[in-house]
């Protein structure tokens, strides 16, 4: 079990992905509460512009359907700070269908997984430069019933089913956190994943009976409140022994060796990080080593 105590980041730049409402918001202002500068990151020109203002920090707006966006968000991030202690990736969406987005990839591998692997990897430099940063990866329960095809990430020719397209974007974000882990070590960056829990937030906007059903008695009863659901990020923001968390998966506050096959296969972690360089134009930068990610984990 984490201790949950408030840590301090004054001096710290925080970047949050998905913080113009729910999880992100509330840990924007939680981060904020706690001295640190707040770059708040959403979609929604007056909703992000909002939150920016409540917390003191500056709203960047990206829309993950568009590499394009995703590259110019890295650009103006790059320019605005000097310094990025933490980046939330902390964005992400169910879609109701599938639709494949203006770069040629299905909205729910590019919102969940691409585009956070594209910004994380753009802003490599800038992190490594902090000597204490942390990539915190918002996950979800829905890994565990999944699949991830590496050789059809689009569900080409296969039936959707918004549930499984979206477990298999988040084995993509246990992977990514596992190789990113391995990717940087001896760099001082360290990176975790956690699922929040069943919480009030955006992800499901496309579902009139979701949203219904998150706003009504019953949702309050049965949903965690956004600041509970931005309570294992807080906390792995600003652990004191990073490394004993690095590559790891939590489901909400405990660590959990991830109960699907795939999230735990080195091998497949790696093959995913080479593909989804190909697919967003990066370099496809050859494996460290032939070792496990286990290397890089703490103590289970």
């Amino acid at each position: 079990m984490m201790n949950t105590a408030a840590q301090d980041f004054r001096g710290k730049t925080v970047v949050i992905t998905g913080a113009s409402a729910g999880i992100g918001a509330a840990a924007a202002r939680a981060f904020a509460e706690r001295g640190a500068s707040v770059a708040v990151v959403g979609r929604s020109p007056e909703k992000t512009a909002a939150v920016a203002a409540q917390v003191g920090g500056k709203a960047h707006l990206a829309d993950f359907g568009s590499l394009d966006s995703v590259r110019a968000l890295a650009a103006d991030l790059l320019t605005t700070y000097d310094r990025i202690d933490v980046l939330a990736n902390n964005a992400g969406a169910i879609f109701e269908s599938h639709r494949i987005s203006g770069d040629g990839h299905a909205m729910s591998i590019q919102v969940n997984h691409l585009a956070p692997f594209l910004l994380t990897n753009l802003l490599l430099d800038r992190l490594t430069q902090s000597p204490d940063a942390r990539v915190i990866n918002t996950g979800s329960l829905q890994y565990r019933k999944a699949r991830l095809d590496l050789d059809n990430l689009n569900g080409t020719g296969v039936r959707y089913r918004k549930l499984e397209a979206y477990g298999a974007s988040k084995i993509g974000t246990i992977l990514f956190t596992r190789e990113l882990a391995h990717r940087t070590r001896g760099t001082g960056l360290t990176t975790s994943a956690f699922h929040p829990g069943a919480v009030a937030t955006e992800v499901t906007r496309e579902n009139t009976l979701q949203r219904a059903i998150m706003k009504s008695p019953l949702g309050k009863i049965l949903l965690l409140s956004p600041e509970q659901g931005a309570a294992p990020l807080l906390h792995l923001a600003g652990v004191a022994d990073p490394q004993s968390v690095n590559g790891a998966y939590f489901h909400l506050l405990n660590r959990e060796e991830p109960k699907n096959e795939q999230a735990r296969d080195a091998r497949l972690a790696q093959l995913l990080w080479e593909r989804s360089a190909e697919l967003t134009g990066l370099p496809v930068l050859p494996h460290a080593s032939a070792g496990g990610i286990r290397d890089v984990d703490g103590p289970a």
